[in-house]
């Protein structure tokens, strides 16, 4: 028989306390490989930590995070990176004096093997050059590839934001609200970039904006004061009483 392939992300029992203050409560999460697994719950309910344990940034009290089944817990967020995976933040992480295109084309450097080195011109490596122009037009900034990154449309900058993310060819995706702060039509070409830009990989995204994670996750994982307390397809979270109860309510009829 052959051994089933181990989740893409595992949480077992993680616990996150800051002093007197547990913020995450004996977490567990499981997200398959090729899923689009969306976290949600009530501002507070540590969905933010809850990606700061899995990247890096935070370590946990106790407990384990896995990536692929090798444990990643307290690993520097630059080593679980180069394992795999790559996440985006809440608020826009670009390089606001860099223009768009020396944005992307940093993101790249690393996963085509091209070190740090002073004696090194950039500007001629075609294979860099090649990507990046390939990312600008899928998440269609190829005629502003040269404007300073801080000088674009919250919009552009969240996609190119989500470009830097899945640059590196990194198997596993982190989203942070992606969509937070734009427009309906804003969104729905969010929502497509995403999708296509994460086709064949594993996504974890936190949103609170219920047409999105409906419409794209797989499954959903709904978290509480720093628990889940409802883990499945959007039919069954849509139709948990707990769920309604403790955060959906009128919205999930």
């Amino acid at each position: 028989m052959t051994p089933s392939a181990p989740p893409a992300i595992a949480l077992d029992d993680v616990r996150k306390s800051f002093g007197r203050l547990e913020i995450i409560r004996g977490l567990n999460l499981s997200v398959a490989a090729g899923e689009r697994h969306a976290i949600i719950g009530p501002n507070g309910a540590g969905k933010s930590t809850t990606f700061n344990l899995i990247s890096g940034y935070m370590a946990p009290t106790s407990g384990e995070v896995r990536l692929d089944g090798q444990v990643i817990s307290g690993l520097p967020p630059f080593q679980i990176n180069r394992r795999g995976l790559s996440r985006s933040f809440q608020v826009t992480n670009v390089f606001a004096h860099m223009s768009v295109w020396e944005n992307v084309r940093c993101a790249l450097l690393w996963t085509t093997g091209h070190r740090y080195a002073f004696w090194k011109n950039v500007d001629r490596l075609p294979d860099v050059r090649e990507r990046t122009a390939m990312i600008l037009e899928d998440i269609g900034l190829a005629a502003r590839a040269e404007v300073p990154a801080g000088l674009l449309t919250y919009a552009e900058q969240r996609a190119l934001e989500i470009g830097i993310t899945t640059a590196g060819g990194a198997k596993v995706i982190l989203l942070d609200e992606p969509t937070a702060g734009m427009s309906h039509a804003e969104t729905e070409r969010a929502v497509a970039l995403i999708r296509r830009l994460t086709e064949g990989r594993t996504l974890l995204i936190v949103e609170h904006d219920m047409s999105v994670v409906f419409g794209l996750a797989d499954r959903i994982s709904v978290l509480v004061y720093g628990q889940i307390i409802a883990s499945g397809t959007p039919d069954q979270i849509r139709n948990d009483a707990r769920v309604q109860e403790a955060y959906l309510g009128v919205e999930a009829a």
